[in-house]
């Protein structure tokens, strides 16, 4: 008899263990390979057939025999070369040969000035050079956002990208030496100016020569896609996914989803919203909103495809909000709300915004476009807030999560893999496992729980908790505040978009994408309905991403503005 307890309560522990290894396997979403990867290696340079370009081709192999030993001689060979070229095409603006020699050779002075290290951007360099001594400067930048000194730069021709979220590399054929501009400190005032902490940018490299002054300045290929040399218009030259390989690897924002999940309180200070290029009121704002267990790197995919468009990349800007999941997720709108009035601090004249929520991200958005009022608040307690007695902290947190409207500066949205009206996962036992793994963060716990429950209107038949709801919870398709927010409409005037994924069975309307299906996908009054072959991570599907391509250019259309709007110029 004993061993038959000992037995049947070792199979209860292994259950247990199996239940929440199960758990972390769903949670983790099967990533061992790697989202990104980079590597460096030598830039390679095939010389040119042009006779015209032999001297350029000398001064580039001669500045690579140089460039470990004696390298300020080596930054005169490739400025030799980069004067050379930029002659050649003076006389032959379409030569291809002359392009990327200049393209090449500007490409290692950066690699020179970085690595030796010179300051250019400071003080102007005295380079001698087979072609006579030059004095080499840069172009001043006021804004320290824009400002070269602040970064490092790593030149995209010598990184090799790859992993999971990159199969194809966007780049734009042009004019200039693409760099990735790693900033060297923190932003200062980043929350402020709701930029990243750490910039990893986008940038081009030119070299401008009049006699032996050389000029070193960057062009921004998201702002601007034509440069002027010596009286001739090029494309500007970019690499659009180096960057964001670059910084994933660098600060691997992916370590954050689980615990973040299961730990939220200790990763408060990470809950905000940030722009993820330079700011411009001409662009329209798209704000991709993560879902559970999950961070602003699962956009990845998604923004390197969509900057491969030009009509994207010419009226748009891509920001990304970033907040722990293991919040309930109406506390996560709260914080969305507080950064959107930030945006109206800090950019005034900001356009309206498209919202793109995955998941629980899109029911974080749906609250973006919904007029609440105190339904909810009424429905739950049962009378207004001004009737309803609890502690004054506990009633100003719940009246921001509960009573709220629509937010006018949203113009559209676009759900994807959104459980509207809850996961049945929340109610099964990994569900039950998972939430009861969350810690609830204090500013919650810190809720008279059981005066919450004595001031609450008494109905069985939603989801009976003995502790505040985590978001685990809150995606219950019983949770008293998923059901009271599918009783009210979406502000009318606000288009939205349904994405749903099927796994390719093609079994729609019984179809799920494994974790949501379809029943509570499905929104009625979508502008647009799109089921996918894809599992719940549909972000990362290519019918998907070309599904939101379409959409922001339908935006674009209903504002009449599908042609580029935004002739901006600048230095990094």
């Amino acid at each position: 008899m004993i061993m038959k307890l000992g037995r049947s309560f070792e199979a209860r522990v292994n259950r247990g263990n199996r239940a929440i290894s199960a758990l972390v396997a769903i949670l983790l979403c099967g990533c061992a390979e790697k989202i990104a990867t980079v590597r460096q290696h030598e830039a390679v340079y095939i010389p040119a057939a042009s006779p015209s370009l032999a001297p350029a081709d000398q001064d580039i192999a001669d500045g690579n025999k140089l460039r470990n030993t004696e390298p300020l001689k080596a930054l005169g060979n490739y400025l030799a070369a980069a004067d050379r070229s930029a002659a050649v095409l003076r006389n032959q603006p379409q030569s291809v040969e002359a392009r990327r020699t200049y393209n090449y050779a500007v490409g290692r002075s950066i690699d020179i000035i970085e690595s030796t290290p010179l300051d250019p951007w400071n003080h102007a360099l005295t380079v001698p050079s087979p072609n006579g001594e030059y004095r080499l400067s840069t172009k001043r930048v006021a804004d320290p956002e824009r400002n070269p000194s602040n970064y490092t730069l790593e030149t995209a021709d010598t990184l090799t990208i790859g992993g999971m979220y990159f199969p194809n590399r966007v780049v734009i054929d042009g004019l200039g030496a693409p760099v990735v501009a790693i900033s060297r400190n923190d932003v200062p005032d980043f929350r402020k100016t709701l930029s990243t902490q750490r910039i990893y940018g986008t940038a081009t490299a030119f070299i401008r020569f009049n006699g032996k002054q050389a000029q070193l300045e960057f062009a921004e290929p998201l702002a601007q896609e034509r440069i002027t040399l010596n009286n001739h218009s090029y494309p500007v030259a970019g690499d659009f996914s180096a960057p964001l390989a670059v910084g994933l690897v660098k600060e691997r924002p992916e370590r954050l989803g689980l615990v973040r999940l299961l730990r939220p309180e200790n990763y408060a200070a990470t809950a905000r919203l940030m722009r993820l290029q330079a700011y411009d009121r001409n662009r329209i704002p798209v704000i991709f909103v993560h879902g559970l267990q999950d961070t602003p790197a699962s956009w990845g995919p998604m923004i390197n495809y969509l900057r491969a468009d030009p009509i994207i990349r010419r009226n748009y800007q891509f920001w990304v909000f970033s907040y722990p999941s293991g919040y309930p997720y109406p506390y996560s709108a709260t914080l969305l709300r507080r950064d959107l009035d930030a945006v109206k601090r800090a950019f005034p004249n900001t356009k309206r915004i498209v919202l793109v929520g995955h998941s629980m991200g899109g029911m974080v958005s749906r609250l973006m476009i919904t007029d609440a009022g105190d339904k909810i608040w009424r429905s739950i307690f049962g009378k207004s807030p001004a009737e309803t007695q609890m502690p004054e902290a506990s009633k100003k947190l719940l009246t921001e999560s509960l009573i709220f409207a629509h937010r006018p500066e949203v113009c559209r949205v676009i759900f994807i893999s959104t459980p509207q009206r809850g996961a049945n996962m929340a109610l099964n036992w990994v569900g039950r496992i998972g939430s009861s793994l969350v810690r609830t963060p204090f500013f919650l716990a810190s809720i008279p729980f059981a005066t919450l429950q004595a001031a609450m209107t008494p109905d069985p038949a939603t989801m009976q908790l003995s502790r505040i709801p985590n978001s685990i919870d809150t995606l219950a398709p019983n949770n008293r505040f998923v059901l009271e927010v599918n009783k009210l409409p979406i502000a009318p005037g606000i288009p939205y978009h349904s994405i749903i994924g099927d796994r390719g069975k093609g079994d729609t309307p019984n179809s799920s994408d494994g974790v949501v299906a379809y029943w509570s996908s499905h929104l009625k009054g979508a502008q647009s309905e799109l089921i996918v072959p894809s599992n719940h991570s549909a972000p990362r599907n290519g019918q998907a991403i070309a599904e939101v391509d379409r959409i922001l250019k339908l935006e674009l259309k209903k504002e009449g503005r599908s042609t580029p709007t935004s002739t901006q110029t600048s230095s990094l």
